[in-house]
């Protein structure tokens, strides 16, 4: 049971970073041993992945989740590196995709090593995690990682399909973002129930804390594309616009567009670049639209915070309640 003052005491980021540090330093050594490889060049991309940081969210979604479960065990460092590796592999294949040459304020693989090493080595990495996920010789754990690995694939291409096509309406975008981003989320904190042992209602409400702080996440974070910068977000704002890709800041700012403004929106989706992004902008401000993606992304974070209350209280729920606080009012 948490103690009094935690419970009075909400946890910050750096909170829920410093009660998962154990943990996440074992999944970080981890990682690092199981990357390696006789091939240099895969050493090389790899050490710069790694070299580029990031809050290693998913990984520690999941060590919370078992914990919270109860889970005593080691093989939760495994799981949350294979969780990683698979997070990895697809950031790897979406640069190159996306033509990205900056992530998270670096310059991209792709970038450095062009887009064939960064597409085979992305594969060395989807391949390594179904190595970890044999040793840990378990049918349930691999299914749940088997169907979460294909559904992230057809997430990839509905994305490819939605470029450029400003027809995009909110249900079709949400489609895109329970594949791309939730369901990761999603099988992060269910295999913390699985290792916890949990019964079958408990495992399946932190599957759907999962679900619902992906698109929580996955929202806000668009919204973040509108309104940050290279400096806080570590990339440009209006990459998303650039690329064509029309998120729901977008659709909600077209649903009350007047005649002249839609007729921006339209043609900056379907044909990308960043000629008019302050008119832009200034017509989705002007909208209301990013109050309401806000708003969206809020009612994601409530429902995965009153997801956890099955769980048995304690220090790691309310961890996860943190991060569902976190999910929509960070600033990177």
């Amino acid at each position: 049971m948490p103690s009094t003052a935690e419970s009075q005491t909400p946890l910050d980021f750096a909170g829920v970073r410093a009660l998962a540090a154990d943990d996440m330093r074992s999944v970080d050594a981890l990682i690092r041993h199981r990357l390696s490889s006789d091939v240099v060049l895969i050493n090389q991309i790899a050490e710069h992945i790694i070299a580029g940081g990031g809050k290693r969210l998913r990984p520690m979604l999941h060590v919370l989740a078992a914990r919270a479960a109860g889970y005593q065990g080691a093989e939760h460092a495994k799981l949350a590196a294979i969780i990683e590796f698979i997070h990895t592999s697809t950031l790897l294949h979406d640069d190159v995709v996306d033509e990205s040459d900056m992530r998270r304020g670096r310059k991209t693989a792709n970038a450095l090593w062009g887009n064939a090493a960064s597409v085979l080595v992305g594969d060395f990495l989807y391949s390594r995690s179904f190595q970890l996920m044999v040793e840990l010789d378990d049918m349930r754990i691999m299914r749940i990682l088997a169907n979460t690995t294909n559904t992230i694939a057809e997430g990839e291409v509905l994305q490819l399909l939605n470029i450029g096509n400003a027809d995009v309406d909110e249900a079709a975008y949400l489609a895109v973002i329970e594949r791309k981003t939730a369901v990761l989320f999603a099988a992060a904190t269910e295999l913390g129930g699985v290792l916890g042992g949990l019964p079958a209602d408990q495992v399946a409400a932190l599957r759907r804390y999962g679900m619902e702080l992906g698109y929580a996440f996955q929202i806000a974070d668009d919204l973040l594309d509108y309104v940050s910068d290279a400096d806080t977000l570590g990339k440009n704002i209006g990459d998303d616009l650039a690329e064509g890709k029309p998120t729901l800041p977008l659709i909600y700012a077209m649903q009350t567009a007047d005649a002249d403004q839609l007729k921006s929106l339209r043609h900056a989706i379907e044909h990308g670049g960043l000629d008019s992004l302050d008119r832009i902008i200034e017509a989705i401000r002007d909208s209301g639209a990013l109050d309401r993606v806000h708003a969206r992304a809020v009612s994601h974070a409530v429902a995965a915070r009153e997801a956890l209350a099955v769980l048995p209280a304690s220090a790691h729920r309310d961890a996860l309640a943190a991060l569902a606080d976190y999910s929509v009012e960070r600033r990177f």
